[in-house]
């Protein structure tokens, strides 16, 4: 059974919830073999209807005390560009597409998925070209981060905010 996990960590992010549970989004995760998709809604009002179907399960919740146990059961983890899910998910080794909150401008979630995505750690997307990317994207290509320097990753940030030179 492969799964699908997606968080959007302590914050409201409605339009990605809607978009991955969307119909479109739910035969894409079929299409490519994913029988499971579990959604971490956050402080979210959108609350799709959980299910299971005979090939297909959605599960739905608002916080757990840690996500280790869904990152470790997925094969794919779709994110909010928030740091603590990003590290967290790629320490884990797992393969990991971050969705990038338009409306949440200004802000330096876009800076960090970039870089990272240079480095071929991650794929990113906004919400309106992830049906596409989820099509189009090879999960092989993704480089381990390596795990467990929180310092370089700490060090990595404090650049990309502009703490340090």
């Amino acid at each position: 059974m492969k799964r699908v996990f997606v968080t959007v960590g302590t914050t409201s992010f409605d339009e990605l919830i809607t978009c991955v549970s969307a119909e479109d989004s739910v035969r894409i995760f079929k299409s490519l073999g994913y029988s499971q998709l579990t959604l971490q809604i956050g402080r979210g009002t959108v609350v799709p209807e959980a299910f299971s179907a005979e090939s297909f399960t959605l599960d739905v919740y608002r916080y757990k005390d840690s996500l280790q146990e869904d990152l470790q059961e997925a094969d794919l983890v779709i994110s909010h560009a928030g740091a603590g899910s990003c590290l967290e998910t790629l320490e884990k080794g797992k393969p990991l597409v971050v969705v990038i909150n338009e409306k949440l401008m200004n802000n330096h979630q876009l800076e960090l998925a970039k870089q990272l995505h240079q480095e071929g750690h991650l794929f990113y997307c906004t919400c309106s070209t992830l049906p596409g990317l989820l099509q189009s994207m090879d999960l092989s290509t993704l480089k381990c981060y390596p795990p467990g320097q929180p310092e370089k990753f700490s060090a990595f940030l404090d650049k990309v905010v502009g703490l340090q030179k």
